[in-house]
């Protein structure tokens, strides 16, 4: 029986001790040391400064935590990587501390500077890191005596999943509580015989997960069946379960398979997470920093070009039209209006090059991106981001999935002003463009970090000032 609350609480109680007296260390350290390390207690005082560091440090420690998704999936981790990561942590806010509180105090010797943050950040370390390793060790004991396991749903029926279940299934030590299986083919009887309940088919795995509150889904079918591994996935995708495969021998040569899996059976797990929580929260600061200093340094420019659009053409200035978001939940986004007001009164269409609808200025706003400006509004409510896949309109995203079924993966994250398609591809004239340009988001989203966001707003502003855009 497991108790997420009751167990979170548990680590962040212990962080908050562990910061508190480590402060306090430091604090006492500070006050009693003299240059020649002599102990001096009779100048300890714990003064006002003292207690608001109280409250201050291990509120920054529990937030740096929190966005760095240290509270996530608190009973499956690693101690090995628990304590390497308590390390880069204490090493990484230790310095932060520093520079922030105490580089600015008077010493009479730099070297005070170095023993301070010495002993702050051992005995930060070491006092966090064993409040943790007990939590966790605890919590490792329960699993492997079956006092906590994870409901999990066996995905196919054939002798993969039949020796996958024999070699895991009746041990306690991993977690993992079978409660059924759902199949891809037919072939049933090897899992019934082994006593393990079939639940349905592949095609009913979002009622199957819901109905027996599913935690871990372990796919056991052949690679080589990509079509339905594929489906699978994308059915997946939307539901909260950690899911984990058998790996072939080509994804065991590639790397695919880490050492700590070949403990039991070697299973590679599929990340739902794009990113990392603490650089999806500095990808959302910056898209709200950036998009509101650029609307007001820009706001000349954007105010010219709105005079532009209304005098080169009957119309109004904005043209809004509702495009596909995250989650495919559709949002109204706005640009400068770049084509003459009637352009799809026979229907939704795609422009080309030469497309006559265009007018005069929107084609050299279109050539410079200028009619996106406005789209950094949308960013900075949070339909968009700066950096992603452009959004399409569902009309076309069901013409896209009849060739690209695939296509979902790209609704998994918020569209952006500017992405690596767009970069590498530019606006598409047709859906079978839209299919080609789709590789390039798929390559991004499949390889999303701070460091390719940056590199892909630096070639967009190379493409802009070269009015490289058509």
């Amino acid at each position: 029986m497991k108790n997420d609350t009751l167990q979170r609480f548990k680590y962040i109680f212990m962080d908050t001790v562990a910061a508190i007296c480590s402060y306090t260390i430091l604090y006492v350290f500070r006050r009693v040391v003299t240059e020649s390390g002599r102990f001096e207690v009779n100048e300890l005082s714990f003064n006002n400064s003292y207690y608001l560091g109280l409250l201050l440090i291990p509120a920054f420690w529990i937030t740096i935590y929190f966005v760095t998704a240290f509270y996530r999936d608190i009973y499956r981790r690693s101690r090995l990587k628990e304590l390497i990561y308590t390390f880069n942590a204490s090493l990484l806010g230790g310095i932060f501390i520093f520079f922030a509180l105490i580089l600015d105090d008077w010493v009479e010797n730099y070297t005070d500077y170095y023993r301070g943050f010495l002993v702050y950040f051992v005995s930060h370390f070491v006092l966090t890191g064993f409040g943790r390793f007990i939590i966790s060790s605890n919590t490792a004991h329960r699993i492997r005596k079956g006092k906590i396991s994870f409901n999990t749903l066996l995905i196919g029926s054939n002798d993969k999943a039949a020796e996958l279940y024999t070699e895991i299934g009746n041990r306690t030590k991993t977690g993992n509580q079978f409660v059924g299986f759902v199949s891809v083919h037919n072939n049933i009887h090897l899992l019934v015989e082994k006593n393990l309940e079939h639940l349905g088919t592949h095609t009913q795995l979002p009622e199957v997960i819901e109905r027996y509150s599913i935690e871990e889904v372990i796919i056991a079918i052949e690679s080589s069946e990509h079509e339905k591994l594929e489906n699978i996935i994308n059915i997946l995708q939307d539901t909260d379960v950690k899911v984990k495969m058998i790996p072939d021998t080509y994804d065991i040569i590639s790397g695919k398979v880490k050492m700590e899996a070949l403990a039991s059976a070697p299973l590679i797990e599929l990340n739902h997470e794009l990113m990392p929580l603490w650089q999806t929260v500095v990808k959302r600061i910056f898209d709200i920093v950036a998009s509101a200093l650029l609307l007001i340094l820009l706001s000349p420019l954007l105010i010219f070009s709105a005079i532009m659009v209304k005098l080169s053409s009957d119309g109004p200035i904005f043209y809004r039209q509702l495009r596909s978001g995250e989650n495919a939940k559709d949002f109204s986004m706005i640009k400068f209006r770049s084509m003459c007001v009637d352009a799809e009164k026979d229907g939704p269409q795609l422009s080309s090059e030469n497309d006559t609808r265009i007018t005069k200025w929107g084609r050299i706003m279109r050539k410079y991106r200028l009619d996106e400006l406005p789209q950094f509004w949308n960013v900075l409510i949070g339909d968009m981001s700066i950096v992603g896949p452009r959004p399409e309109r569902q009309y076309y995203i069901d013409l896209i999935k009849q060739k690209a079924p695939h296509y979902k993966h790209v609704q998994r994250v918020k569209p952006g002003i500017t992405s690596w398609g767009m970069v590498k591809f530019g606006y598409a004239e047709n859906v079978d463009e839209m299919v080609q340009r789709l590789k390039y988001d798929i390559i991004y989203i499949e390889n999303m970090n701070l460091f390719n966001d940056l590199k892909i707003l630096i070639y967009t502003v190379l493409i802009v000032l070269q009015g490289r855009g058509k």
